[in-house]
């Protein structure tokens, strides 16, 4: 179970077992969703609009992107920037989950409000990824860069790319784009969250066998429904992260096409907004979708997985020590 309740299982976690379960579901979830992001980040940072009639568009539809990075760069070029990205996804998914079941806790025992209602998740939703994301935006940049380079590449290797960024633009500098990201991430795992708490409760309520209730497929269901939802409500500020994070390294992106320089979150809104019109600020949204319905429906599934298994293990153990 997501979040504090006293009546689960789970409430008996420690918060080290609760860590070691979000790092878990983020590894195995980054490992799987690699090649969406590859493909959001691509489509995100493209000036030109994406159709077959525009001979500029390095891409325009995910098939024709998927069949072009594997001609150009290979099967490999769909989990560039991998390791900075696993380093993010086991970071942040220990850092959220145990800051989100801490401040579950905190609004139960110390407030009138009950843990489970959509307000408390959606609000200690927003708060647990902000606290994530402040951690792991270093990585984030280098994760982003690193994707978002082609042929040749301007970076050999994690370590290379962070002692260029370090050398050539300073410390602050992996912190761009940390601005349209605080925005975004609080309403977009504030959703989440209590989307995914709300959702359970309408599958329960529609699918009445039990069978099909309890498990996994739930979690995966709600979860990936939860994520749809989330992220297309806060999409633009994705979109806004990824272009100013790139800043600097225009270099790497000539191959590409148009490459733009902005000074600032709302000069990056406005360029997009002059340039390229309204659907500008969706560009990436279909690959971007489905990483979202994988990668929450994953996030959640495996967390509740791994919960359920330290949860049976703790209980087996302290089984065994009685016997003894």
């Amino acid at each position: 179970m997501v979040g504090y309740d006293p009546d689960s299982e789970c409430s008996s976690l420690s918060t080290i077992e609760i860590a070691a379960a979000g790092s878990a579901s983020g590894f195995v979830t980054r490992s799987m969703i690699s090649p969406f992001d590859v493909l959001k980040i691509r489509f995100q940072l493209q000036i030109e609009t994406f159709s077959p009639r525009n001979p500029q568009a390095k891409y325009h539809g995910i098939w024709q992107a998927i069949c072009k990075i594997f001609q150009e760069e290979g099967p490999s070029a769909f989990w560039k920037g991998h390791v900075p990205a696993q380093l993010l996804s086991v970071t942040f998914g220990a850092v959220q989950f145990v800051s989100f079941e801490f401040l579950t806790k905190l609004v139960h025992h110390g407030t009138t409000y009950h843990a489970r209602d959509f307000t408390v998740h959606f609000l200690c939703g927003g708060l647990s990824a902000c606290a994530a994301t402040v951690t792991v935006q270093p990585l984030d940049t280098l994760r982003t860069r690193l994707a978002a380079q082609g042929e040749p590449k301007i970076y050999r290797n994690l370590r290379h790319a962070i002692v260029s960024v370090y050398q050539k633009e300073g410390l602050l500098s992996f912190y761009k784009g940390l601005t349209p990201t605080i925005i975004a991430i609080v309403p977009y795992a504030g959703f989440q969250f209590s989307f995914y708490s709300f959702l359970k409760k309408v599958y329960d309520w529609i699918i009445p066998s039990e069978e099909m209730k309890t498990g996994n497929v739930k979690n995966f269901v709600c979860g990936s429904c939860a994520g749809v939802l989330s992220k297309t409500f806060t999409y633009p500020f994705d979109l806004f992260k990824k272009r100013l994070q790139v800043a600097g390294f225009e270099e790497a992106r000539a191959a590409f096409g148009q490459v733009r320089t902005y000074s600032g979150l709302v000069d990056c809104a406005q360029q997009i907004a002059r340039e390229e019109g309204a659907k500008g600020f969706f560009k990436g949204l279909s690959p971007s979708l489905l990483k979202a319905a994988f990668a929450t429906g994953f996030t959640f599934f495996w967390y509740e997985l791994f919960c359920s298994f330290l949860h049976t293990l703790k209980d087996s153990s302290g089984s065994k020590k009685q016997e003894g």
